[in-house]
């Protein structure tokens, strides 16, 4: 398992790429079961960085799970035409198979509503 932010990713990604050790870098991510990617959308991303973000994400794709936590409140992350290609190339594989957070269904004792055939509550 591996945590980082997704700015910090994208400096190590960047750093990789200018050591000549981006591939090494790229296996290692690939290599996790679990890669939890913090604060994507937080930091504006370059588009460089959004590329070597999204080849991560592509490697990774049917091969481990990837755990992307993004705040919906972020100023402008509601704006589709500020998402540059790499971002929505990201966004598109990383939305292609998940769940969101927000999809949680309420329980019966949540909406007052219970299943029919069951006992009404006392």
């Amino acid at each position: 398992m591996r945590f980082t932010t997704a700015a910090a990713m994208v400096h190590e990604l960047l750093e990789a790429k200018d050591e000549k050790r981006l591939l090494r870098y790229q296996k290692q991510m690939a290599s996790y079961e679990l890669l939890i990617v913090d604060e994507l959308g937080f930091v504006p991303l370059s588009k460089s960085g959004a590329e070597l973000l999204f080849e991560v994400f592509s490697q990774r794709y049917e091969r481990g799970s990837t755990l992307v936590y993004q705040q919906s409140s972020v100023p402008g992350m509601d704006r589709g035409s500020r998402i540059g290609t790499a971002d929505r190339r990201a966004a598109d594989r990383l939305t292609h198979t998940s769940t969101s957070g927000d999809e949680r269904r309420k329980l019966p004792s949540e909406t007052g509503k219970r299943k029919r055939g069951s006992p009404p509550n006392s």
